[in-house]
């Protein structure tokens, strides 16, 4: 079940399931006057909350609800992965100290088949946790204990990245849906990353975000404000490192040899630079 907020809805409307919802009304003539409740909820971004912890789990729900999202709850992988089998979700907030498989773990088998944005919580203090969690695919990261305001702020900036991302996309297709460069092909439409041969490389949204931006400006020296600000869209801290641990990911699926990159170059003292040939079709 998830939680949601419609001004003025039935008070069932307000708890029920998507899936129940649905399959009630694939199943019965659907009444006109409740078609706009139905459409406004369905169109509230829903948010998975992965955690082990139920007071946390309790209170972030609650306090999303409050601003008009919906949300559902898991308390470990087996419970997330059964959600996703079901749920359309469009972010998971999700704690990285939990018991059996962690939430690195779950972070990198989620990414290896979706793009979802995920949020990871992770201790106050321990770099090392939020860098290895970038690494592994996540979109952002916010210490424990945090304010929830944070949170939801964090929430709405990445879920408007995701979206321009997908929106600029779409503004790509009468340009040419899809940029090559040295053998590799990215399609701005479908957000897909292919070798010479097809295979499909998965990228999370900040590594397609960040590819696009250097394609788009090749031969173009980006500096770390810059690249922070096309893809995540704020300016950079003086210890924010998420640009760093992005590019590094990024060049690990690209390069033949990432330590020795050829295709995007640092420039000392200024930034980074796509060297390649850069073609749209």
């Amino acid at each position: 079940m998830f939680h949601t907020h419609v001004p003025d809805s039935p008070i069932w409307l307000q708890a029920v399931s998507k899936a129940a919802f649905e399959t009630v009304c694939y199943k019965i003539v659907f009444p006109t006057c409740l078609l706009p409740y139905y459409l406004e909820v369905m169109s509230t971004p829903h948010i998975l909350i992965v955690d082990d912890d139920p007071e946390i789990r309790d209170l972030v729900s609650k306090f999303l609800v409050k601003h008009d999202l919906r949300t559902d709850t898991a308390a470990n992988g087996q419970e997330l992965f059964k959600k996703l089998e079901v749920g359309n979700f469009d972010l998971i907030v999700l704690d990285l100290m939990m018991p059996g498989e962690d939430g690195l773990t779950l972070c990198r088998k989620i990414r290896s088949e979706s793009s979802i944005p995920i949020i990871m919580l992770t201790a106050l203090g321990e770099d090392t946790d939020r860098i290895v969690g970038l690494e592994m695919g996540a979109d952002d990261y916010i210490a424990k204990p945090f304010n929830p305001r944070e949170l939801l702020a964090r929430i709405k900036a990445v879920l408007r990245r995701f979206e321009q991302g997908e929106q600029d996309s779409l503004g790509e297709v009468q340009r040419g849906k899809a940029l090559t460069f040295d053998g590799w092909s990215l399609d701005l439409t479908k957000r897909e990353l292919r070798t010479e041969d097809g295979v499909l490389v998965t990228l999370t949204a900040g590594e397609f975000d960040m590819l696009a931006a250097f394609l788009e400006r090749p031969n173009r020296v980006l500096n770390r404000d810059q690249l922070l600000d096309l893809t995540k869209g704020r300016n950079a801290g003086p210890f924010d490192r998420s640009i760093d641990v992005q590019l590094s990911r990024l060049r690990r699926k690209i390069e033949v040899d990432p330590k020795d990159p050829k295709i995007i170059k640092t420039v000392r003292g200024g930034g980074y630079i796509l060297s390649a040939k850069v073609d749209r079709l």
